[in-house]
């Protein structure tokens, strides 16, 4: 739609960064000031004014260091283009670093998740529901900051609604209710879920190449347990995943601010120790599970007996 070095309005298009599904983003300059921006130009420039301004009058008033802000919302006058101008963010895509890494650590990937979450927790206080979180739309920055971006089929929740009723979203990442047309908060809860899951095991808990095998499978809600996939996940973020991913809504976290304290509780308890727990835990549990016998008439023994009840025979 921009060529490189076109002029529109005060801004001078420095390259194209990337098309999706609803718009294709720019690199520009701000021609007045020096400053390197994002131009979001909409695929479809034929819609009425209020819903090509949606996503724009969504994420202006939105101000978190973890959610890529939007500048304005302007019209080239020589092109009659709408278009939207936001923080320009140098750096990758969550989905661009796992394409190349495959999977992170354990605290590199509790730490995008805090940040992802406490950025989703603020949408939601401003009644945004954002509905399509996955790693393509989570950026990093040279300083690998994690910044939310994408608000273009989020939903602005009133006060007399407890869902959004469309089924649009990227099949891998949506909760079970959200195909259903019932999307809520704890659907964002779920997608964040989907993402810590690929974050730490490299894979996806559901895919197939068609969306409707993937609903199948999601509303089956059975999927292998990321300490399953991979030995080294610590047992308190597999419980932290596996509950964020729970098909039941009764059964998954309530916000994500309740996913933000234990992703927070989690990152600030030390590793030793909790690795401590987990062997005292596993010897707890096998001297639990262990089966004694008397070594005169084999019979069972009760736990710490010296003597067997049914014989007599004192026991070494």
């Amino acid at each position: 739609m921009f060529l490189k070095d076109q002029i529109v309005g005060k801004y001078r298009i420095i390259k194209s960064l990337g098309t999706g599904g609803f718009g294709s983003v720019y690199l520009a300059e701000d021609t007045i000031i020096s400053k390197l921006v994002a131009l979001k130009v909409p695929h479809n420039q034929n819609q009425e004014k209020d819903k090509l301004t949606i996503e724009a009058k969504l994420m202006a008033p939105l101000s978190h260091p973890n959610i890529v802000s939007v500048l304005t919302a302007e019209v080239d006058p020589e092109t009659e283009i709408f278009y939207i101008v936001m923080e320009y963010v140098d750096g990758e895509s969550l989905a661009e670093r796992l394409a190349k890494v495959q999977c992170l650590d354990e605290a590199k990937a509790i730490g995008f998740s805090i940040e992802i979450t406490d950025a989703v927790c603020y949408a939601h206080k401003q009644n945004i529901l954002h509905r399509d979180l996955r790693p393509s739309n989570v950026l990093l920055t040279k300083d690998d900051i994690a910044k939310v971006t994408d608000f273009s089929i989020s939903r602005l929740l009133k006060d007399d609604e407890s869902y959004a009723s469309t089924r649009i979203g990227s099949p891998p990442y949506m909760a079970p209710e959200h195909f259903q047309g019932r999307a809520t908060y704890a659907s964002d809860v779920y997608s964040i879920g989907v993402m810590m899951y690929e974050m730490i095991t490299g894979t996806l808990p559901f895919f197939d190449i068609s969306p409707q095998k993937i609903e199948e499978l999601v509303s089956l809600g059975r999927f292998t347990p990321p300490i399953i996939r991979k030995k080294s996940v610590s047992k308190e973020f597999n419980e932290i995943i596996v509950r964020a991913m729970a098909r039941d809504m009764s059964q998954r976290y309530k916000s994500a601010a309740d996913l933000l304290l234990d992703l927070k509780k989690l990152r600030h308890s030390p590793l030793k120790e909790r690795e401590i727990q987990e062997i005292r835990d596993r010897i707890r549990f096998r001297e639990e599970a262990k089966e004694s016998f008397c070594f005169n008439c084999r019979r069972p023994l009760p736990k710490r007996a010296s003597r067997c009840p049914s014989c007599g025979q004192k026991q070494d």
